[in-house]
């Protein structure tokens, strides 16, 4: 199963502000819907619920310990590994999409982390991890120029990659 992570944060670390985000980009969440288009987006309740509803064309898996909450048009999980085994079950790409906590909880598991990281230093009170970190080498990197200039990566796992080219 290949697990991708993808999110866009400051160039202090920053994703979010309570339940919004910090920043206006434009073209920036069109990346972000190439990208996952067609796929299964994991996601915690507090993103789900900023967002407002499943977004169109792929399949929406939201993390809740709260037994009572349920939405339209997504499936409800009590934590990562039981999305991750209902994620499998669709058998499409699966990205973990926010926010802080399910973040740090996903990327010992991921394979990809797509990160567009904007160039400002955002306020606000949700972290992305530390990254990139040891476990992962840069494939890909595009600057893109918009109301803030922001920059596209694609990482994957090193050992991921280092087994690619074993005989």
């Amino acid at each position: 199963m290949n697990i991708s992570m993808i999110a866009a944060r400051s160039l202090n670390g920053i994703i979010g502000s309570g339940d919004k985000i910090p920043w206006k980009v434009r073209d920036e969440q069109r990346l972000f819907k190439k990208i996952t288009m067609g796929g299964t987006l994991i996601m915690g309740r507090k993103t789900f619920v900023s967002i407002g509803k499943a977004l169109p064309g792929r399949d929406t898996i939201v993390i809740s310990r709260n037994k009572n909450f349920s939405s339209d048009h997504c499936k409800v999980c009590p934590s990562l590994q039981v999305a991750f085994a209902e994620a499998k079950k669709l058998a499409k790409s699966i990205f973990v999409a926010g926010g802080g906590e399910i973040y740090k909880l996903a990327l010992p598991f991921v394979k990809t982390v797509h990160i567009s990281t904007i160039e400002t230093q955002a306020q606000g009170d949700i972290y992305f991890p530390d990254f990139p970190t040891k476990d992962f080498i840069l494939i890909e990197e595009r600057k893109f120029e918009s109301t803030i200039n922001y920059i596209y990566q694609r990482f994957e796992r090193r050992n991921q990659i280092t087994n690619l080219y074993k005989t």
